[in-house]
């Protein structure tokens, strides 16, 4: 079963068990994970499911879509070379993620 570490900016870990095919921003909304707003449901038109994915997980990743890209211009907290909107990190089935979320979204 896919797993999502969620750190949030104080330094909580939340271990979540996800599902194949769900993303990581479904994972966290409905498991409350505070940190990702998802204003938009995950239709890729808001930037409110910002996160940093931790160095070492960036190659378990698709590569980021340029929409995607262009997005995450509009974040909050200021992007990084980590940077990705979780809405669009689908879970495999040997998924194990480590992501920070940002001290705001909105």
């Amino acid at each position: 079963m896919p797993t999502v570490h969620f750190t949030d900016a104080e330094g909580t870990v939340r271990d979540i068990e996800g599902n194949a095919g769900d993303s990581v921003m479904e994972t966290a909304v409905r498991n409350g994970v505070p940190g990702i707003v998802a204003e938009c449901g995950g239709s890729l038109s808001c930037a409110t499911c910002h996160v940093f994915v931790r160095e070492d997980c960036l190659d378990q990743l698709p590569e980021m879509e340029e929409m995607e890209d262009e997005m995450l211009y509009g974040t909050v907290v200021d992007r990084e070379d980590n940077s990705r909107l979780s809405c669009q990190l689908r879970l495999a089935e040997d998924t194990d993620l480590y992501v920070t979320t940002p001290e705001a979204q909105v």
